[in-house]
């Protein structure tokens, strides 16, 4: 199989993890521990190259992928110090929404230090997609960067590169987005990725157990605290109401029935400095089983937030572009499903594990 040319946009946490796992997983340590897969589709993390890369902080704009990845104020745990210099630069990209306003009222190591070097123009960015001859483009840009994700969703598009969006900005689930890869026969993923074992997919296993072991769920919250630039932007509840809409459907969709929205109250609770990249849920669960009898279920789950979503990140990236090569457009259901809080098509997880697992066998 040839090699698989990404594009980074956003070279924060998210990102680091990505970059970190590539190399922990090329030099052989580990090889399964992590993984969803090792092979996919004939393809192995080993076969990931980033080739392409955008931001807008003076830390990171200029420098080597392998060297920005731990400028600040990314603050995501090192598993993996030894990598090697990847010879892409990170370029100035476009900021449109992409930084909040209250970022400016914190101190430089916790959020942006905006460079101050002209903004990538459309025509540029895709010129380099083009000359990088990159296959897949990554999103990760801040929650509520409605206007630049889009900025980067159409240099995709004329460019002809999967888009893989890992945010809650809804491109891939929207129907006029979705028409316009279908149109011009480009593959997305999306929206807003599902981390490994983190706060949605344990609230949806649950959520779905209830279901399928006739305990009534009829009330339940999940509230989320980390130290992270994610949540000191999403600090700012103008930025949020799509990472709400988000979170909140992919538990209402494996319901048994929905809950009406005073019963239900999912989504990040409050920004905590010192937690860092840790991210920390609460989550409450009350219900009636048999009789009437009520019960209830509470959870705490601690984990580094930016490695939970690097693994499944690795495989949107090897599912997108399998279907580049097998000449797929628009959105890819299966894996969207699968990886995704907010897929066009919502299904539950074990149907969605075997829609993917059809998906990469599928000659």
């Amino acid at each position: 199989m040839s090699s698989i040319n990404i594009a980074i946009v956003g070279v924060g946490n998210c990102a680091s993890s990505l970059v970190q796992g590539l190399s922990h997983y090329r030099d052989g340590a580990n090889e399964t521990v992590g993984l969803m897969h090792w092979d996919l589709g004939g393809y192995r993390p080993s076969d990931i190259r980033v080739v392409a890369a955008w931001d807008v902080d003076a830390r990171k704009v200029g420098h080597d992928v392998a060297d920005a990845i731990f400028a600040k104020p990314n603050c995501t745990a090192i598993f993996c110090e030894s990598i090697e210099p990847t010879g892409t630069k990170v370029q100035m990209g476009r900021i449109l929404d992409g930084v909040a306003d209250h970022m400016e009222d914190y101190a430089d190591d916790r959020t942006f230090v905006v460079a101050q070097e002209r903004e990538a123009t459309k025509d540029e960015v895709i010129a380099a997609l083009r000359a990088a001859k990159v296959d897949v483009l990554m999103n990760y840009l801040p929650v509520g960067s409605q206007e630049a994700s889009e900025f980067y969703a159409e240099c995709a598009l004329e460019a002809g590169v999967a888009f893989v969006n890992n945010i809650p900005v809804f491109i891939a689930s929207n129907p006029e987005w979705a028409q316009r890869f279908v149109d011009a026969g480009v593959p997305i993923i999306g929206d807003d990725i599902k981390a490994q074992l983190g706060a949605t997919i344990v609230h949806r296993v649950l959520t779905d157990l209830f279901a399928k072991r006739g305990v009534k769920l009829e009330r339940t919250y999940q509230l989320n605290t980390g130290g992270n630039t994610d949540f000191l932007n999403m600090s700012n509840h103008r930025r949020l109401a799509s990472k709400k809409v988000s979170k909140t459907e992919a538990v209402q969709s494996v319901a048994a029935e929905r809950l009406e929205d005073e019963n239900v109250h999912i989504g990040p609770s409050d920004y905590v400095p010192w937690q860092n990249d840790n991210k920390v849920c609460f989550l409450r669960m009350e219900g009636a089983m048999f009789g009437g009898v009520p019960m209830n279920l509470e959870l705490r789950l601690s984990v580094e937030d930016s490695p939970n979503s690097a693994g499944v990140a690795i495989d949107m990236i090897r599912c997108a572009k399998l279907a580049k090569d097998r000449g797929l457009a628009g959105p890819i259901d299966a894996a969207s499903a699968y990886f995704c809080k907010h897929p066009r098509t919502q299904m539950t997880d074990d149907i969605a594990q075997l829609e993917v697992e059809k998906f990469i066998a599928a000659a």
